[in-house]
């Protein structure tokens, strides 16, 4: 869809859906994408594992934190006091 003042897509009542069997791009060239809404899930997150140290990794941890890889792409990692999140992650690696 293009339009020459933006478009408006809305469901006043009930659902909206938008599926892909690919990719899905959102893209903004010169504004910025908001997703407004009482709650935000990102399902299927992969859950990268942190440890401090080699052979140290937490496994019972019930509070995560979302990373973003250089690539955008989103994982999962054990929140503590400070950032575990790893540019380096083997998921950024094999994104």
């Amino acid at each position: 869809m293009e339009a020459p003042r933006g478009v408006e897509v809305s469901a006043t009542k009930g659902t909206m859906k938008i599926s892909s069997r690919k990719d899905l791009q959102l893209e903004s060239t010169e504004g910025e994408i908001l997703l407004d809404a009482n709650s935000i899930r990102l399902e299927n997150l992969p859950l990268g594992i942190y440890s401090a140290s080699t052979g140290e990794a937490f496994r019972k941890q019930v509070v995560y934190e979302v990373c973003v890889c250089p690539s955008g792409k989103m994982y999962l990692s054990p929140a503590e006091s400070v950032s575990t999140c790893q540019a380096m992650s083997s998921i950024c690696l094999w994104s």
